[in-house]
């Protein structure tokens, strides 16, 4: 027998959570009431977007990610749409573009201003119309750039290139497949090549389509696990989703994508009943599940060797969430050996929280490549091209000369249209600051005579 232990040790088995102070923190945002499964935030280096709630239509704020503190109820929101906001979603490939959809059965793709919104945003670059009911889903292709997928409750996934110039602004989407009607969609993953996606519907079955000819080459059986979401695992020929069991556990479902019939690890996690988020970090392969209206969130590292899944560790608070967004890796502070980072909304406080997750160092290692470029063209995918199998797109290396960059761009000097860039003082030290002697040894002279004659 062996007398090395069957279990693997988790590198990042010290990983820990820091939330941030409430001066760090967005103060009195109204987050929207919706109960739609999504986040309502996604977050970039550059501005954090959080869907809010207005009367009279849709809107959503778009906030510089280093201007924290108490927001303004006046400040400008993008509001075009005429129905309430359902999902917003950076494009991966451009800081200043943003895609939102709504329940006025359109999906709008907005242009941010380099130093942020400075007035009530209402005309979009583009507008997409071609579903018949409310769009409740939207995702960016990890590969091509400027390609857009969409899914609505009238059992349509839709594909556009919202890179080609039009004239009217309002297009119908390039392709557009209608699915089985009890397919509803609850979630979607693109793979890492962007070849294939993953679903998960309302009949609580996982499927796996080509996203091309909309073919349904996978589906799971809904006996053992019912799937609420469903996420390809980044770097391995892995699939996840979360969901429940016959007995409303929580669970844990690992599948292999060619092959539905049966799971490759299955593990209980609770007996909640809100919605299983899971968030993986390809470089790290860390995976984190946070559940909507709980107030933890657990970490785990993926292996492939059995288990596949260790537990790491788990962030506890007493302030529920009601949707969370993810700050991409080559936003994150490495210095600090920052390896994730969540944007918590928390309704009962209107508060947006940021949550850095931390893995001490004694040194800290160089950046890992993060920073993404698109492979290809959304028509050159459009036309069948394809990435090799389990490759990433190109990186771009997040090592700086001793320093990190400000993301935040600096503004003009004549400031028209755009907001000031806030700078932070810092407070020298009293043995750093020049005196000046000479008026001290006058205003010492004057003090005296004053006292004096009084």
């Amino acid at each position: 027998m062996s007398r090395h232990p069957s279990f693997r040790r988790p590198t990042f088995r010290h990983a820990i959570g820091k939330p941030s102070p409430r001066e760090r923190c967005f103060d009195g945002v109204p987050i929207t009431r919706g109960v739609h499964d999504n986040h309502y935030c996604s977050v970039n280096p550059r501005f954090v977007a959080v869907v809010t709630e207005c009367s009279g239509g849709g809107s959503f704020l778009v906030l510089p990610v280093h201007h924290t503190g108490r927001v303004d109820p006046l400040l400008p929101r993008v509001c075009g749409h005429s129905g309430r906001v359902l999902d917003v979603k950076w494009n991966p490939f451009d800081d200043f573009c943003v895609a939102s959809c709504s329940e006025d059965c359109t999906v709008k793709i907005w242009d941010i201003p380099v130093c942020g919104v400075q007035q009530n945003l209402v005309q979009s670059r583009k507008t997409l119309i071609g579903h018949s009911r409310r769009v409740g889903l939207i995702e960016w292709h990890p590969t091509a750039e400027n390609l857009l997928l969409s899914s609505a409750y009238d059992y349509k996934v839709s594909k556009q290139d919202t890179d080609i110039p039009l004239f009217p602004r309002a297009s119908t989407f390039t392709s557009a497949h209608r699915l089985p009607i009890p397919a509803l969609l609850l979630s979607v993953s693109f793979s890492g090549d962007g070849s294939r996606l993953a679903v998960a519907s309302k009949d609580r079955r996982v499927r796996v389509l080509d996203p091309r000819k909309g073919k349904i080459l996978q589906v799971s059986s809904a006996k053992l696990h019912k799937a609420n979401k469903v996420l390809y695992i980044g770097g391995s020929k892995i699939l996840l989703s979360t969901g429940s069991s016959p007995w409303n556990h929580r669970q844990i479902i690992l599948w292999n994508p060619d092959d539905l019939s049966r799971p490759l690890f299955e593990e209980e996690v609770d007996v909640s009943a809100g919605v299983l988020f899971p968030f993986y970090d390809p470089d790290t392969r860390m995976l984190y599940l946070a559940g909507k209206g709980d107030g933890n969130i657990r970490s785990y590292e993926l292996s492939a060797d059995e288990p596949r899944i260790s537990f790491l560790t788990e962030f506890r608070s007493l302030l529920p969430q009601k949707g969370l967004g993810v700050m991409p890796t080559r936003g994150l502070d490495h210095t600090s050996c920052e390896v994730f980072r969540f944007y918590r909304l928390i309704p009962m406080k209107h508060l947006v929280e940021p949550l850095s997750v931390i893995v001490p160092r004694k040194q800290v290692a160089d950046s890992p490549p993060g920073g993404r470029r698109a492979a290809m063209t959304a028509r050159e995918w459009l036309q069948g091209s394809n990435m090799a199998t389990l490759s990433r797109p190109p990186a771009v290396s997040l090592k700086v000369d001793g320093h990190l960059p400000n993301p935040y761009p600096q503004c003009p000097a004549d400031g028209a249209g755009q907001s000031p860039v806030v700078t932070e003082e810092v407070e020298q030290p009293p043995h750093m600051i020049n005196y000046n002697f000479e008026k001290v040894v006058e205003l010492h002279h004057w003090l005296t005579v004053t006292s004096y004659l009084s």
